[in-house]
């Protein structure tokens, strides 16, 4: 026997979440009185917006100006707005991206998320179905490919200027999203996967992809491939400290202090590899005699050699 069930009165009905009707979310629009649909229905035909799956969010273009049974006016929900699809849905991720990157992942929940877009929570699963993971990690993606851009070295400059410029694009998206940073490089929160930290590897390689093309290497061998993988973390390491300190270190210092610890770690890697001592006598001989960078290297030089044990040969390879 079919199974009928009585109708509810409108504003009882709920999407489940990841339902995709074109019907508005509850709380999204009354019926109105006095030929409200009717007006409605006739600028919904008059409408040239048409967007693919998802099913577009429920146009409401009366809301809040027809009146009540007692005739007062309605209140208008805040904050809800029609947007196409796509923008909706980059909106979201945007909105999550704030939230996730000033507070601990598992501290943020997709009611946060729905209150900040100024939408509901059946909206939210609409579009990020598997819900808040689905939702971290497409935030997480947008983040990712922000901090990749911002690792490209720029053309103009000496080889130490451009690595700084770097530098401080990259410390720069740290103070954006300190929060989110530091709880993504420490690992151990409830939302890490397989898949986030795949992510963060990934922008560890463009790093290193990035550092060996600034230093003019197509095919790096392995002591030169660990030289930079190694530099990589002191920055990540740093970026932590620093922001555990409360950014005590003004940010083009710390930049500048990095780049110097660069220039430190391949001196010395260039005592065993011979590609790296090559690598770092081309990025000399394109700085200024008198620059940062070659007075760095004479003050090394010294102790470097003072160091070495009596009567020992040159250990380069490579």
């Amino acid at each position: 026997m079919e199974d009928v069930r009585p109708l509810k009165p409108w504003g009882q009905h709920r999407l489940s979440d990841g339902q995709t009707g074109g019907r508005a979310e509850e709380g999204d629009r009354a019926p109105e009185p006095n030929g409200g649909w009717a007006t409605t229905l006739a600028r919904m035909a008059t409408s040239s917006a048409i967007t693919p799956d998802p099913a577009p969010e429920a146009a409401s273009p009366a809301f809040g100006t027809a009146t009540s049974a007692a005739g007062e006016p309605r209140a208008r929900r805040s904050g809800y707005r029609r947007l196409p699809v796509q923008q909706r849905r980059e909106q979201l991720i945007a909105v999550a991206l704030e939230l996730f990157g000033n507070r601990p992942p598992e501290e943020v929940s997709l009611d946060d998320v729905a209150e900040a877009a100024g939408a509901s929570r059946p909206l939210v699963y609409r579009y990020f179905a598997g819900g808040k993971q689905q939702l971290y990690e497409a935030a997480l993606r947008t983040a990712a490919e922000e901090l990749t851009s911002r690792l490209s070295v720029p053309a103009e400059g000496t080889p130490t200027e451009r690595l700084a410029a770097v530098l401080n694009r990259y410390f720069g998206f740290v103070a954006e999203h300190h929060t989110g940073y530091a709880a993504l490089l420490r690992g151990g929160s409830v939302v890490e996967t397989a898949r986030t930290s795949a992510t963060v590897d990934e922008v560890r390689r463009a790093a290193l992809r990035q550092t060996l093309r600034y230093l003019g290497v197509r095919e790096a061998g392995p002591r030169l491939t660990l030289l930079v993988r190694a530099w990589i973390s002191v920055v990540e390491a740093s970026a932590l400290s620093w922001l555990d300190e409360g950014r005590q270190i003004p940010q083009e210092s710390l930049c500048a202090w990095l780049v110097d610890e660069f220039v430190a770690m391949a001196v010395a890697a260039a005592g065993h590899d011979g590609q790296t001592a090559r690598a770092l006598a081309a990025l000399l001989a394109l700085e200024p005699a008198d620059g940062s960078a070659a007075a760095l290297v004479a003050q090394l030089a010294p102790l470097a050699q003072s160091a070495r044990p009596a009567g020992a040969g040159p250990r380069a390879e490579g």
